[in-house]
């Protein structure tokens, strides 16, 4: 397990706890009650550090290292039952964007989603979940057959940003997402998008356009990273903490600003902490909204969907 530097105190107290575990398996030593006492201390500190989380610590936290990606989810929720489809039909197969049909129970789901690596040779053949123009058009694609079949989408959001090489931009990076913005806004099946790690930028919008768009607790949504953010306005990354709490990124953030539906609540620690309990809170989330979605016709979805996005923004001053 790996821990952030805000989690420090828990480590400690985990250790000891360890610790005490041992000793009391080597000696005679009746060790029930200190150990109690540990486990309620860490309960406690485990509770106060994850109850007063700051906007930065949210986005150390959608970073963490054994935070699950895409994959997991969609190999818990589906199964054996996920069929993954590739490439494009123009460039080739982008492996930072995966998609592919899945079963939930007996309902059919499209599912697409930036995938990330999870060591040094995996984060580079998935290009550390930065997806390229062919990626947002074998995204397309997928969701145009999910429509010809009507089979609802899930996305799942996990991403720093597009692709920003010289090739994405000779293969129109722009384009393309600007085409799936536009595509998802009029697709006549259910949209259900899930923001599980990091939303940046137009690399996320790219997928992100949904009927319900679900943001899991902690993690973030927004226009650019805070430390880029902190390197335009100061020059420097020192202050991405600053530009994290500016930029008004958190879940609690978007819920009030009306730019998502709903907040998904993780186990304490995250979602790295209690993976199967994450999986399954997804899964009846994902459920849940398409059992509400399924009852609209498909003009009704586009409607709704159009409108939506339509009152974002809006000041009434």
């Amino acid at each position: 397990m790996e821990y952030l530097d805000f989690e420090l105190p828990i480590k400690e107290l985990e250790e000891q706890l360890d610790k005490c575990m041992i000793i009391g398996e080597e000696s005679e030593v009746d060790v029930t009650e200190t150990c109690k006492q540990i486990e309620k201390k860490l309960a406690d500190t485990r509770k106060e550090i994850y109850k007063n989380l700051t906007a930065w610590q949210r986005v150390q936290l959608s970073r963490h290292p054994n935070r699950p990606y895409t994959l997991d989810y969609i190999n818990a929720i589906c199964g054996d039952t996920f069929l993954e489809l590739h490439g494009d039909r123009n460039v080739k197969d982008d492996k930072a964007m995966i998609g592919g049909l899945g079963k939930i129970g007996d309902q059919s789901f499209m599912f697409i989603g930036q995938q990330k690596g999870y060591n040094t040779k995996t984060r580079q053949y998935r290009n550390f979940g930065m997806a390229n123009p062919e990626g947002y058009r074998k995204a397309l694609r997928l969701m145009k057959s999910a429509e010809k079949f009507n089979v609802p989408v899930v996305c799942f959001i996990d991403t720093p940003g597009g692709a920003a090489g010289i090739e994405a931009e000779e293969r129109g990076q722009g384009e393309a997402i600007a085409r799936n913005i536009l595509e998802m806004t009029r697709l006549k099946v259910p949209i259900i998008v899930v923001i599980i790690g990091e939303g940046a930028s137009g690399g996320a919008l790219g997928i992100g356009v949904g009927d319900k768009v679900l943001m899991l607790e902690n993690t973030w949504y927004s226009v650019i990273s805070p430390e880029s953010c902190s390197s335009i306005l100061w020059r420097s990354w020192e202050y991405k903490e600053v530009a994290a709490e500016a930029l008004k990124l958190t879940a609690t953030d978007m819920k009030k600003l009306k730019l998502i539906d709903e907040i998904v609540r993780e186990p304490a620690g995250g979602a790295h902490a209690n993976r199967e309990k994450t999986f399954d809170v997804v899964k009846n989330k994902i459920l849940t909204q398409f059992k509400a979605l399924e009852k609209l016709s498909p003009k009704e979805l586009v409607n709704t969907r159009m409108d939506k996005y339509a009152q974002m923004g809006v000041f009434n001053g």
